[in-house]
């Protein structure tokens, strides 16, 4: 079986019909349009697992740059990336401190709760530093 991904997917387009347009092709053995969890909407890309690997490369070349529910699709084989298997983030202010201040990363910094510039617990801008404000620059 071959796994593959399917990228610029239009909106409207279904499981069942990515399961119509590859079966043309050989057997496909599962379609899925990955959907955002909160809105449900799809996330416009998906994966079809063909039962051969000459199938999905006759879906490939057929089907790769090819116009699926008014867009141009991009078909090619999924990359395997197993869950355990993935490369280290590098997020520059995780843990307690860093660039970003407070407790870790994204909301932490700049105007963030715990830290760094304009936190509410000190830092630049926060509640004991340089403007105090709650808020800092935020």
């Amino acid at each position: 079986m071959t796994k593959l991904f399917v990228g610029n997917l239009s909106w409207g387009t279904t499981d069942d019909s990515l399961v119509q347009a590859f079966s043309a092709y050989g057997n496909v053995t599962d379609a899925i349009v990955l959907k955002d969890r909160e809105t449900g909407r799809s996330r416009g890309f998906g994966f079809v697992t063909m039962e051969s690997a000459d199938a999905a490369q006759a879906a490939i070349d057929a089907l790769n740059e090819q116009d699926l529910d008014g867009r141009t699709v991009r078909v090619n084989i999924a990359n395997d990336r197993p869950a355990g298997d993935r490369p280290p983030r590098d997020n520059f202010g995780g843990g307690r401190g860093g660039f970003r201040g407070g407790r870790g990363g994204y909301n932490s910094g700049y105007g963030g709760n715990q830290g760094g510039y304009g936190g509410n617990q000190g830092g630049y801008g926060g509640q004991q530093g340089y403007q105090g404000g709650n808020d800092g620059y935020n």
